[in-house]
């Protein structure tokens, strides 16, 4: 196995006992899902994200690409594509930061501290600016109507069909069958 595999193997495994519930697409390990909660102190607490990762084949030296699955209200999100617009993940990506990171240092960041200022949701971002107590109600709405933890399990129960994915539970016996996919 080469060695970005085996760094990507790593990192996902990392990922994986960092208690986060990561959904393998069957095409091995450079696309799945997270599913990730709006941190505390914020108007996304409460929130559920399913974000979709994909490793590129010069992971960890480029970034993965980052994307919300359910609906975001974000100035530094596409509302449409879910695309994250995160300096960090975009132009300044280093190999010394891992999967873990993203999930619990740079998305975190993105939601606690959005920056209207480098707008992919160009709406969001002047209600930001213009009125941060309407903006922070409309986060709210969003995360009721699109980002509600049981959403997230039936959307998964939804578009398995369509997508041929397999949600595996990550207990200990499973990491060890996960690990084991990656040689085929």
């Amino acid at each position: 196995m080469s060695s970005p595999s085996k760094r990507r193997e790593m990192d996902l495994m990392k990922l994986m006992m960092s208690d986060y519930k990561v959904e393998m697409l069957n095409d091995g390990m450079q696309e799945f899902y997270v599913h990730f909660h709006g941190p505390n102190d914020c108007p996304y607490h409460g929130g559920v994200w399913r974000v979709r990762v994909e490793l590129p084949d010069a992971y960890p030296y480029k970034s993965p690409s980052i994307g919300f699955v359910n609906k975001i209200y974000h100035p530094n999100v596409d509302e449409m594509s879910g695309s994250v617009c995160l300096d960090v993940i975009n132009q300044t990506w280093s190999p010394m930061f891992d999967l873990v990171n993203v999930f619990e240092v740079f998305l975190p960041q993105l939601l606690l501290y959005p920056n209207p200022s480098d707008p992919l949701n160009g709406e969001a971002a002047a209600l930001l600016m213009q009125d941060r107590a309407a903006f922070e109600q409309k986060v709210k709405e969003y995360c009721e109507k699109y980002a509600k933890p049981e959403d997230i399990g039936a959307a998964l129960e939804e578009k398995s069909s369509d997508e041929e994915m397999s949600e595996v539970e990550y207990d200990d016996s499973s990491q060890e069958a996960v690990v084991g996919q990656a040689d085929p």
